[in-house]
């Protein structure tokens, strides 16, 4: 399998020709090192949350790997519908190869221009998608859009990196690595959307009325060693790009490095990182 080779810090897979951000191996990378190290525990939780409103449909946008679509596959009622939609088909093509505990709609799609009907769905909801989304307002307008009145939007971005040691030392790590052209990806995208009031304002931009119940999360994030937040942060998200294109250390040197940097830090066996997050949750108007 080609996680040995990724394991070990010696990737041997070129990276195709595509505009996909989450190409190449790393779907396979995030699947198996970055979803149980940080998102799963999320899942649940929101899993849980929409399984409370006893939807009839639901609509998952930016579902990745299908994370969250599994949790809600075994949690939601049998009646509730759910259509999961990303728009990497790659990472789409690895959800629907992991599977769900029951049948599920996949789609391509993009949650700028979400291909449903007005008022179609009971709840939309994102599992840390909205920090790629390139107009945000945009995208909430259309999560607006589809939902039926008294819908809800429901989704999770994760707070500042002060507040998620995993990536914030990765991140430090890679600046010793990369002195002169630090790589910031994870302190710009993934944990660049955390300021409630910006995320409060975005949503009103996108049409909603009522403020947003926004509640902070911090949860743990077990590894069984230095290598594995090491390797699903360097190698599982589009930091990978990012260390590729930097001259002065090949990826598997600096995966390397960083998870010296992370051993010195949290120890050399098994480790446990602090993660959190915000959950939001908006209803739309039900006279509307």
């Amino acid at each position: 399998m080609r996680f040995r080779s990724i394991f070990n810090g010696t990737p041997d897979m070129p990276a195709p020709d595509s505009d996909d951000t989450f190409h190449g191996p790393v779907p396979e990378v995030y699947e198996r090192f970055l979803v149980p190290l940080i998102f799963q525990p999320y899942a649940d939780d929101l899993a849980m949350r929409v399984a409370a409103f006893a939807p009839h449909r639901v609509l998952e946008i930016a579902a990745g790997t299908g994370v969250l679509t599994r949790a809600m596959a075994v949690r939601l009622p049998t009646q509730s519908d759910i259509v999961a939609t990303d728009l990497s088909p790659t990472m789409l093509q690895m959800a629907q190869a992991r599977g769900t505990a029951r049948p599920v709609a996949w789609r391509q799609a993009d949650a700028m221009r979400l291909p449903f009907a007005d008022g179609e769905f009971d709840v939309v909801v994102c599992q840390f998608g909205a920090m790629f989304f390139p107009d945000r307002a945009c995208a909430f307008a259309e999560a607006r859009r589809v939902l039926a009145p008294g819908g809800v939007f429901l989704f999770n971005t994760w707070d500042r990196i002060e507040d998620n040691d995993f990536p914030l030392v990765v991140t430090q790590a890679l600046a010793e690595v990369f002195p002169d052209d630090p790589p910031t990806f994870m302190a710009r995208i993934p944990h660049g959307y955390h300021d409630v009031a910006v995320i409060g304002g975005d949503l009103a931009s996108g049409g909603f009325d009522d403020a947003p119940r926004i509640e902070t999360l911090d949860k743990r994030s077990p590894a069984d060693t230095p290598r594995v937040p090491a390797i699903a942060f360097c190698q599982g998200t589009p930091l990978r790009n990012e260390i590729q294109a930097r001259a002065g250390a090949s990826l598997a040197e600096a995966t390397d490095a960083v998870a010296e940097v992370l051993a010195a830090r949290f120890g050399r066996g098994a480790i446990d990182g602090r993660i959190q997050a915000h959950v939001v949750a908006v209803a739309t108007d039900r006279d509307r």
